[in-house]
Parts: structure tokens; C-alpha cells; sequence
């Protein structure tokens, strides 16, 4: 049987090094495969078409909590009672700068807004592409935007302010979707990306793991990502945060998401497959899914939970052979 599946990881290497992408029923066979060979074949494919090339960013929580969605793996939804009660407003330009400018001297070269609520309102986005130009004015780094399901006008605004990318992540599988939100749907998180992307903006979409989800559940979002031009996929780890409705679940263990990574990377050969939130959580801060696919992170602290380090994943990087350093989008 392993030797089967390993014929079949090596097939399916091939072909993805042939220039085609592979199917959803191959990915799923790949859910089977002996560990090492698939980690190790998607080492390989992340060496041919990304390099040593390693794609590092921080966030900033710019506004917190009080959030009108009920995602159920969320601290900040007002759905929930969690300990995520110090909720504040949209940080002004100075207090943004003032961060940036700490995370371009410790070497960050990528640099995301991120904002909670569905979507921020026409006066905050206008005050959102002060701060954009003032921190690209006044930094090297390339800055992202997440600030929910806006419209083409408005990604329009942050694009020519100075953003290149927008995240807004799928979070699962259209059919799973349903079970993690209600407040929003599938297709208006499609319709948000398919919006930045007419803007001029390159998209960053992924997930969380440990959901509930199938392995079918997580390729179907990667193909959905992959169909919509998706150049970065974040791979969040679900952190079960006391008070939402995913307190109890239990956590994936490393080589599940090792074997989730891998298989990402045989689906977006060429894409960011970035480990985000719930890194902390595996025990050797992604070290593992670094030489199983991965070749890009968020670091530094996330949203409402700590994360890991920027000085010790500059560190972790050098070790394993990357090279911090900017991708096109």
C-alpha cells in the first residue's frame, strides 16, 4: 500500500513540475500518503518554483472587538463573552506609524492593517489610506490591507493610497462555511476578493485547520483560492479561545498540519503557503511545515493571542536556509 501511495506522490510531483496542476480526487489521494515522502516531495516543489525565497510579515489589530459577525472561532465577535473585552476604535496614522517603523527595524519587510467588524465604513477607509501613505512614505516595507467585505471603489482608494495586497480569508470550504459563520456568506467573501482583485490588488486567503473540516473541505477552499488568483495562503492553526463556540475542540497535532501544508503546496506550487495564527501551538514554532511546504509566516503577535517573535524567526530562518525577502505581489 505505501509503496503505492509513494508511486503516486511521485506522479503527482511530476506533474506539477510539468507545469499542471493537479485535481481535487488527486490532492485527496495525497491525504493518505506515507508522511515523509509527501513532506519531502513538497519540499522539493517549494524549492523549484519558490527558491529559498521566505515571505515574512507582522499584523496590527487597528481596531478590536465589538465585531457584528458571529464567526465561531472569534475573541472579538460580540456574539461571545470572551476575555477579549478591551475593544477600541480605529488606531489613528500616528499610533500605526509608530508601529510600522518598530517592525521595519527589526527587518519585516510586509505590513498588514488589520480591522475587525464586516467592513470598514467609507470615513475609516479614508482614514486608513492617510496611514498607508504615511507609513509607505516613511518605511520600505510593502503594506497589506484586512478590513473586511469592502467594495471595488473602496479597494480602489487603498490601491492607488499605496496597499498591494488584500487578505480576506475564505476561512474553510463552501460547503462547510455555513457551520463557522452565519452573519456572512461564502460567496460575499468571493465577491470581496474578486473586487481587489479588479483594484489591482493581489490576494491573500486561507484558513483556519481544526474546525471541523474535512481534508476535502480544506482543498476545496485551496482550488476555490487557487481559481480566484490567490498568491498567499494563511494556514491558521484553530487556538480554541474559552467562550466561543469552539472552546472544546481539539487542537491538530503537527504532522496533521505538516501533512495539510505539504498538500497545499502540491495544489499552489508557486504561491506563499504562510503559517499564521495557532503557530506557537505546534511545539517547534512551524519549524516542521517549513521543510514540508511552507515558506512564508505571520509573526509577531496576532490579533488577540501572543505569537512568536519576529528575532526568533529571522533566527529560525537563517537556520533552515531561507532568505527573508520581499515576493512580487
Amino acid at each position: 500500500m505505501d509503496s503505492v501511495a509513494t508511486i503516486s506522490i511521485r506522479q503527482l510531483k511530476e506533474k506539477v513540475l510539468a507545469g499542471e496542476w493537479i485535481s481535487r480526487e488527486e490532492a485527496l489521494r495525497l491525504s493518505n500518503a506515507p508522511l515523509e515522502e509527501l513532506t519531502a516531495a513538497a519540499d522539493e516543489l517549494r524549492q523549484h518554483f519558490c527558491g529559498n525565497q521566505f515571505d515574512m510579515c507582522t499584523i496590527v489589530n487597528a481596531k478590536c472587538g465589538k465585531c457584528s459577525e458571529d464567526c465561531k472561532y472569534c475573541a472579538q465577535s460580540a456574539h461571545y463573552h470572551t476575555a477579549c473585552e478591551n475593544s477600541y476604535g480605529l488606531l489613528s496614522t500616528e499610533e500605526l506609524l509608530r508601529h510600522a517603523r518598530e517592525q521595519a527595524k527589526r527587518g519585516v519587510l510586509r505590513y498588514s492593517i488589520v480591522t475587525s467588524g464586516r467592513a470598514l465604513p467609507d470615513r475609516e477607509v479614508d482614514q486608513v489610506c492617510g496611514s498607508i501613505r504615511a507609513i509607505c512614505t516613511e518605511t520600505p516595507m510593502k503594506v497589506c490591507i484586512s478590513l473586511g467585505l469592502l467594495k471595488e471603489e473602496q479597494f480602489t482608494k487603498l490601491k492607488e493610497a499605496g496597499a498591494s495586497r488584500v487578505h480576506c480569508n475564505l476561512e474553510t470550504s463552501r460547503r462547510f462555511f455555513p457551520q463557522v459563520c452565519t452573519t456572512h456568506s461564502f460567496d460575499e467573501k468571493i465577491a470581496a476578493l474578486k473586487a481587489a482583485k479588479r483594484a489591482g490588488l493581489s490576494l491573500c486567503s486561507g484558513g483556519i485547520m481544526g474546525l471541523g473540516e474535512t481534508m476535502a473541505d480544506r482543498i476545496d477552499m485551496v482550488i476555490t483560492a487557487r481559481e480566484l488568483g490567490v498568491t498567499s495562503v494563511p494556514v491558521n492553526l484553530l487556538n480554541p479561545i474559552p467562550g466561543t463556540p469552539y472552546e472544546h475542540h481539539q487542537v491538530l497535532d503537527n504532522d496533521e498540519l505538516c501533512r495539510i501544508t505539504a498538500i497545499f503546496r502540491f495544489l499552489l506550487p508557486d504561491g506563499r503557503i504562510r503559517l499564521a495564527g495557532g503557530r506557537g501551538l505546534t511545539g517547534d514554532k512551524g519549524e516542521k511545515c517549513f521543510t514540508s511546504g511552507a515558506n512564508a509566516a505571520i509573526s509577531g503577535d496576532m490579533l488577540t493571542t501572543a505569537g512568536i517573535t519576529v528575532e526568533t524567526d529571522m533566527a529560525l530562518m537563517k537556520k533552515l536556509g531561507y532568505e527573508v525577502k520581499l515576493d512580487n505581489g
